[in-house]
């Protein structure tokens, strides 16, 4: 139910921006949302979509990780490593307040977790690497493959960034850098590990239920046009 005055600890505001959004477009209503939620204007937002194709680098990008082809990179004030965004991979930017980081991350990734299994894939956390994960097989040659990556800023106690989980996005994208800066293994999606296509419109509603379980709210569907007005 949406909340009628004030902010409602509870609710989450969902927000579907579409796709081949800009990523300098999203950064800048991450901030200007992340703003409102410190100032205590609006609820907890979790944003989605499909962003055009872009490369970002978080904080601790190391220079061979990125594109050595000279491919534009964009540099971003959120944890982790380089990154690709794009088609067919949904990206969700949650602005809520938090009080414990490692446990915000975990319940990010157990979302994709939640997510992945009712798409009937199995994705586990891995030890040292954040995100979720398809697990390989050694005596095979096959590396694990990640499925989801997390990339957060937390500021003033409220979040940014957030995590973006593969559906059914051209894996050559990655080639041209070192994932999350970790070598040696693969990156996968949902459409290669089932054998189907499966787009991030189907993927939506259910990723809307499975992050408002992980994080122990109330979902409501709240409109762009909608949100800086509140």
């Amino acid at each position: 139910m949406r909340p009628k005055h004030g902010v409602d600890p509870h609710a989450l505001a969902i927000v579907r921006l579409g796709v081949d959004v800009p990523y300098e477009q999203a950064w800048a209503l991450q901030r200007r949302v992340h703003a409102k939620r410190i100032a205590g204007e609006l609820t907890d937002t979790v944003l989605l979509l499909e962003h055009a194709p872009v490369y970002t680098a978080g904080r601790r990008t190391a220079p061979h990780e990125r594109p050595a082809d000279g491919t534009p990179v964009i540099d971003v004030d959120r944890g982790g490593r380089v990154t690709w965004h794009g088609p067919g991979q949904l990206v969700a930017y949650p602005v809520i307040a938090i009080t414990d980081v490692v446990t915000y991350i975990c319940r990010l990734e157990e979302a994709m977790i939640q997510i992945c299994a009712d798409f009937g894939v199995t994705a586990r956390r891995a030890t040292g690497r954040a995100g979720v994960w398809a697990a390989g097989d050694p005596s095979l040659g096959l590396p694990d493959r990640q499925l989801g990556a997390v990339g957060i800023r937390v500021t003033g106690g409220v979040t940014m960034h957030g995590f973006a989980l593969n559906c059914a996005n051209d894996p050559r994208w990655f080639n041209r850098i070192v994932p999350c800066g970790i070598p040696d293994v693969g990156v996968s999606s949902l459409s290669a590990e089932t054998g189907r296509r499966i787009v991030v419109e189907e993927v939506l509603p259910i990723a809307e239920k499975r992050l408002a379980e992980a994080l122990g709210m109330e979902p409501f569907d709240l409109h762009e046009e909608d949100l800086m007005r509140r």
